[in-house]
């Protein structure tokens, strides 16, 4: 079958390592289902991969993807929840929580087998492609917001990196669920974008904010994370899912954190029940994830080189026919 993988690790240059070809198709396995890919979304976690980061050398070549909706062995309409291993359905008790793609074949394909407990109804009022980036960028961001910053209707909220896939969807489902929620970039076309997908206002990277916000959504790491204790209100919560810029801040404002009873919490992708939640209230309010741009899978390459620029603005989904 058709596949975009990973042939080889290379730090520097990830994309040097992506091919795109032939690749064995999954093969029957007990407690697993093989779902025919519809539509899959990218995610950093797949340029991440290419540098080698959660994926181990000896599992190449790897078909990258975590994200997929698709037509199950029923013809049943689905989507994939791509944390493998978080139930022990299909892997054994014992075996430590992956992502799609650190030990198993990913979703970018025409093809991919996961455990049957991974897959999920597809809301009919979903398209494949909307239904593509919600498991793993749009997860990440319900968690971040629901579970762990526990904001309420009427809450602020800062939105650090707008554009990225977690953060717009941050900006989308804040705005959705009644919260004042604002936004940085480096962009102006994209400070503008975000005020309308429903921020209040969009302010350049480490501007200060016309108040103090209850929670910080963090994905950027070192370049904005001093910013992001410094605009919380005492007692409030800065939530981190990601580091692209860095793990390393040069300031680590801990005087800050302990003095104004900051908490600081980590969040990664979301579970099962909270990602059928996130399918319902989509269907229900009318949200719908921000879709960048839709490629044919055979076209891959143009879209990851669209991501590590950092040019995109929401999601880029890859479609089989």
């Amino acid at each position: 079958m058709f596949a975009v993988y990973a042939a080889r690790i290379d730090r520097d240059q990830p994309l040097s390592g992506l091919e795109l070809g032939e690749r064995p198709a999954p093969e029957p396995r007990p407690g697993w289902s093989t779902v025919t890919v519809k539509a899959a979304s990218l995610n950093h976690h797949d340029l991440w991969s290419l540098r080698g980061v959660g994926l181990a050398e000896d599992k190449l070549p790897m078909i990258l993807g975590c994200d997929a909706a698709g037509v199950d062995e029923d013809g049943n309409e689905v989507v994939l929840h791509s944390v493998i291993g978080q139930s022990g359905h299909g892997v054994g008790p014992k075996e430590p929580r992956s992502i799609l793609t650190e030990r198993y074949q990913g979703t970018f394909a025409e093809q991919v087998a996961v455990p049957t407990w991974n897959i999920l109804p597809k809301p009919k009022e979903l398209s494949f492609e909307e239904a593509a980036c919600l498991p793993t960028a749009w997860l990440t961001a319900y968690r971040m917001l629901f579970t762990n910053a526990g904001v309420r209707p009427g809450d602020s909220v800062l939105v650090q990196g707008a554009g990225g896939g977690v953060a717009t969807a941050a900006i989308v489902l804040g705005k959705a669920a009644g919260l004042r929620v604002f936004a940085t970039s480096r962009d102006e076309a994209k400070r503008k974008r975000a005020v309308e997908l429903g921020a209040v206002e969009a302010l350049e990277a480490g501007a200060r904010l016309p108040q103090r916000v209850d929670a910080v959504i963090e994905t950027v790491g070192a370049a904005t994370w001093s910013h992001s204790v410094k605009s919380l209100k005492p007692g409030g919560t800065l939530v981190i899912s990601g580091a692209t810029s860095g793990d390393r801040p040069s300031h680590a404002e801990l005087t800050r954190i302990f003095f104004l009873e900051l908490k600081v919490v980590g969040s990664t992708m979301g579970t099962k029940d909270e990602l059928e939640d996130l399918l319902s209230f989509c269907a229900a309010t009318g949200v719908r994830p921000v879709i960048d741009e839709v490629l044919p899978m055979d076209r891959a390459r143009e879209g990851f080189e669209r991501l590590a620029s950092g040019e995109q603005f929401g999601k880029v989904v890859l479609t089989n026919p």
